[in-house]
């Protein structure tokens, strides 16, 4: 069977290329800090969640005691990242068709790279948010797990996730015009029900499964593994995870596909 997924990708990629470049690009355009509004950003919310949780509230993470304040802030802002990532791509996603009505109508374009756009560009901000987290570590522990390199085996069952939901919520928001504000209620909620605040260990174990049903808890803690805790992933969070996003990922495509024959006459 073909992976018309990859293909779609692959004969595009050096438009999708420019189409990511140009999306980083226009998002700080005539601001005054320009790409360091990419670094301030993450690093102020870092800060303010760091003195609410570990100053106000005294919360302290295991993993990381010795380190105080600091310890707690380098696993919460690695929860973040992953967060903010998929909260990126699938907030975009419901308004990514219906924002280019001159593409679906006027020109031949290949539609399946606006949501692949979006997630490249999301991906730029987080590998510079994966910088100050770097920078943050070395301050608490002076050193960078050795681990660290199998991020992208971490993030990629992650990434093609991303991809499909991205493809879907795109089809879907031609037709549910409603959809946007359903998918931002439903990420305010996600935010506090995947572990980005508190490790997963913190909960009553009676409702540890139920939140290891959010495939997202299980990329934040693979994710802490590798860039905090020094250990690697879950052989089968890798088992099951790529395979599981890549066919999620595949099924996606081709419905976005089917989907997208109806888009003008919607639109």
């Amino acid at each position: 069977m073909k992976m018309r997924s990859w293909r779609a990708l692959n004969l595009n990629r050096e438009l999708l290329w420019r189409l990511c470049e140009r999306e980083v690009v226009s998002r700080y355009r005539g601001s005054l800090l320009g790409w360091g509004w990419t670094l301030l950003q993450p690093m102020l919310m870092l800060a303010v969640y760091t003195f609410v949780f570990s100053t106000v509230f005294k919360a302290r993470w295991p993993d990381l005691q010795q380190a105080g304040p600091l310890g707690f802030a380098i696993n919460l802002f690695a929860g973040l990242i992953v967060f903010n990532l998929a909260s990126e791509c699938i907030g975009k996603a419901p308004t990514l068709i219906l924002s280019q009505p001159s593409y679906v109508k006027k020109v031949v374009f290949p539609l399946e790279l606006l949501s692949a756009t979006a997630v490249g560009a999301a991906c730029f901000h987080a590998i510079t948010s994966l910088v100050v987290l770097a920078v943050f570590e070395l301050l608490a522990t002076g050193r960078i797990p050795a681990t660290a390199f199998l991020l992208p085996v971490v993030w990629m069952p992650f990434l093609a996730g991303c991809l499909g939901l991205a493809w879907l919520l795109s089809a879907a928001g031609v037709y549910l015009r409603d959809l946007p504000q359903l998918v931002n209620v439903l990420l305010s909620v996600l935010m506090f029900l995947s572990a980005v605040f508190y490790p997963i260990s913190a909960l009553p174990e009676r409702w540890q499964p139920v939140l290891l049903l959010n495939p997202l808890v299980h990329v934040i803690e693979a994710t802490r593994a590798v860039l905090v805790r020094g250990t690697p992933p879950s052989m089968l969070y890798l088992l099951l995870g790529i395979p599981l996003s890549l066919g999620f990922c595949e099924l996606s495509c081709r419905l976005f596909q089917k989907a997208r024959k109806g888009f003008a006459d919607v639109i």
